[in-house]
């Protein structure tokens, strides 16, 4: 079995890297972009909900309305069946009671009037309230539907260049040690699509915490992957490539 060359396989495993990074990132976008929608859709059942309780209380005063004008009704009734009845009474006593008895119901009926007026009034407001509610839920609805078709279309667009990478980088690891890809594939995923770091100076390029010398000069014999010693990365020279 010929001896595998460590900077090869750096080398090699740096141009897979420059695939997963991008992988990576399109993943994190799809994970993104839909909570944008969300949010909007959030709105948008926000003031749906909001225009379902104006059309509700608008239900509410309607039904007390009808309410009021049944009492109005009975009540009309009952003056004129009270004032059918002053014909048949005797004395004064009677008549004055029976009067008084008109008044207390006539002074009912101009409650209820007020009452069913003031239920008009109310049923109006929330109808205007409800009118305008609905060209805002109108805008919030095509506003949510508008983004969503944008972000739908920018998703299957990052689904089809995820694939296109995928296929790229499905050609490069058969050249890579199972080993070493599993090794770099560990980090990869515990770094959130980046395994591989270049030396900056003298600072690890994926923390930029200080490498010791003995590192430093491990890198540069190049017999093995040496990682950072704070962040696990694969650490690598560009000059020693």
């Amino acid at each position: 079995m010929p001896e595998i060359s460590i900077k090869d396989q750096v080398r090699k495993l740096i141009e897979v890297q420059k695939l997963d990074a991008q992988i990576f990132e399109m993943k994190r976008a799809l994970i993104e972009k839909p909570s944008l929608v969300e949010e909007l859709k959030r709105q948008f059942e926000s003031k749906k909900l909001r225009l379902s309780e104006l059309e509700q209380k608008v239900k509410s005063v309607q039904l007390k309305r009808k309410e009021q004008e049944l009492e109005l009704q009975t009540k009309e009734q009952l003056i004129v069946k009270a004032n059918s009845a002053l014909n048949e009474i005797k004395t004064n006593r009677e008549y004055t009671a029976k009067m008084s008895e008109i008044e207390s119901l006539k002074a009912d009926k101009s409650i209820i009037e007020e009452k069913i007026l003031q239920l008009y009034d109310d049923g109006d407001a929330l109808q205007k309230e409800i009118d305008k509610e609905k060209g805002v839920v109108a805008g919030e609805e095509n506003k949510y539907l508008a983004k969503k078709k944008e972000v739908d279309d920018e998703v299957k667009l990052i689904d089809d260049r995820i694939k296109v990478l995928q296929g790229q980088r499905k050609q490069l690891t058969p050249d890579i040690d199972s080993v070493i890809l599993s090794r770099y594939e560990t980090i990869l995923n515990k770094k959130d699509g980046l395994a591989l770091a270049p030396i900056t100076g003298s600072s690890c390029g994926g923390c930029f915490l200080n490498i010791r010398p003995q590192t430093f000069n491990a890198i540069k014999m190049g017999q093995d992957l040496i990682e950072c010693e704070s962040c696990s990365r694969i650490l690598y020279l560009e000059d020693n490539l």
